[in-house]
């Protein structure tokens, strides 16, 4: 973390706090816009309603209530995840996509960018539609002509390519991942209301609640810094090379394998999909055909069962990670690569059977990384059935980024001072 020492170096250095002070503005600027919601909207009614959907009450969390308030971001940075990750996914279907990406260098991932940036746009537009048609049907907000409706459409997708636009801002400045700090502003942003909420119907009765709730807090914290950082570290070895009158190699190292390489990818997957389900159903459940509303209303009551619902969730976060870690790494390539280097594993021959060995060692530790996502992607239902305190409500997801963005930050900022360091000697 950075000590107190390392504060008063960032405060008299005028080039990085000038870069922190920009990207503290930013961040404003991003909340001031999640207050700004789009015309003819009943709020209180709204605010109602995501208080009732505990997970679209998840989902307006990491948009900063932007969802809840219905701004104009209130979709937040999400549709640039779901193209990230659905490009990342074409990767495995086409070779050439994948090419782009990993060999044509920096121009390959500068194109790779944009066109996650082109798909942004019209996912923003569908999800935009889906939302404002879920809303409608469930009563929420009123029936909108053609045109009210394309202009809220508009208004909602820009204000996500703007946030898009906000986030690369910041990357620019290397005082952590725009994206990332964009997710954590709006999650943040929640804890005060939270604590008012709990203060203003805090009763003595609840003080053992409350007390379980924040020690309970400080477990989680701790468990998902120790997951976060925890890695598998696999000895490599470098054979020596002559070339020339000069000797390469012969050097031992290692390559560090992270228990979750998923991050939170494998969550926002997983909450994308649950949340569809619902919304066709709420498309159907007013159907003229019976046998298809009657369908409707059986899936929207088998998505409403919190059991049903936390099991199908934990199970889906658990398949996802090994599914994104297989797409992030892949044992073969980083076997090639070894031996292209003239490295190997002490005990394994390279190639096939280095290969196959790197894959056992994943697949193991990924389980420990899949258990400990889905756990953390359930708590919060776990948390409500124990403690029964509507306020309270203990987001192992939403915990799970701001510990994560917290180390980035802090990891980036003290290369920074690392690095002017080295320019002072």
């Amino acid at each position: 973390m950075i000590k107190l020492s390392k504060i008063i170096r960032i405060s008299k250095d005028k080039q990085l706090r000038n870069k922190i002070l920009y990207v503290a503005g930013l961040l404003v600027a991003f909340r001031a816009l999640a207050h700004i919601p789009i015309p003819g909207i009943d709020l209180e009614r709204l605010k109602e309603f995501f208080a009732g959907n505990q997970l679209l009450g998840l989902l307006s969390m990491f948009t900063g209530g932007g969802m809840e308030n219905f701004s104009i971001v209130m979709l937040g940075i999400g549709p640039y995840i779901t193209a990230s990750i659905i490009m990342q996914l074409l990767t495995m279907i086409f070779p050439q996509i994948k090419e782009m990406y990993q060999e044509a260098g920096e121009a390959g991932r500068q194109k790779f960018n944009q066109y996650t940036r082109m798909a942004t746009v019209p996912l923003a537009a569908l999800q935009g539609f889906g939302m404002i048609t879920l809303l409608k049907n469930q009563g929420v907000i009123e029936a909108m002509d053609t045109f009210t409706l394309i202009t809220n459409i508009t208004i909602i997708t820009t204000g996500t390519v703007f946030l898009m636009w906000l986030g690369e801002l910041i990357s620019e400045k290397k005082i952590g991942n725009g994206i990332s700090l964009i997710i954590f502003a709006g999650i943040v942003a929640g804890f005060p209301m939270s604590v008012q909420q709990t203060l203003s119907t805090f009763t003595a009765d609840q003080l053992p609640t409350i007390v379980s709730f924040l020690v309970l807090s400080v477990v989680v914290v701790l468990g998902i810094v120790l997951v976060t950082e925890a890695q598998r570290n696999i000895p490599v070895s470098y054979a020596r090379r002559v070339r020339g009158s000069k000797m390469y190699g012969g050097v031992s190292t290692y390559l560090p394998l992270r228990v979750n390489s998923a991050g939170m990818i494998p969550i926002i997957f997983a909450m994308s999909i649950m949340l569809f389900p619902g919304i066709v159903a709420s498309f159907l459940v007013h159907a003229k055909n019976t046998w298809i509303a009657g369908g409707a209303v059986m899936v929207r009551d088998l998505f409403a069962n919190q059991l049903f619902y936390g099991a199908l969730y934990f199970t889906m976060v658990v398949l996802f990670t090994y599914f994104y870690t297989a797409i992030v790494f892949d044992p073969k390539n980083v076997s090639e690569n070894l031996q292209k280097n003239g490295g190997f594993v002490p005990g394994i021959r390279p190639g096939r059977q280095t290969a196959d060995f790197l894959f056992n060692v994943m697949n193991r530790i990924t389980l420990v990384g899949a258990v400990f996502l889905g756990l953390i992607a359930v708590l919060p239902f776990i948390g409500q059935a124990l403690m029964n305190i509507p306020t309270l409500v203990l987001g192992g997801a939403a915990i799970l980024i701001v510990v994560g963005v917290v180390l980035d930050t802090v990891r980036q900022i003290n290369s920074q001072l690392t690095m002017r360091d080295y320019d002072e000697l």
